[in-house]
């Protein structure tokens, strides 16, 4: 049972870091569009002298 006055006080720590790391990101942007760099992938190369290993 005293292991609980151990185990609360670590858990509101844990607790408060994970809140404090989100607001962090959501405050520098991370959450600001979501779609864009899943897309950014399968977009063509426009210019192929930027694809690596490609020579011409």
């Amino acid at each position: 049972m005293t292991i609980l006055l151990v185990l609360v006080p670590i858990s509101l720590l844990l607790l408060g870091a994970a809140v404090w790391a989100f607001v962090w990101a959501v405050r520098r942007g991370q959450f600001d569009d979501l779609e864009t760099p899943g897309l950014d992938i399968l977009a063509e190369e426009r210019d192929e002298g930027r694809q690596t290993g490609k020579r011409k």
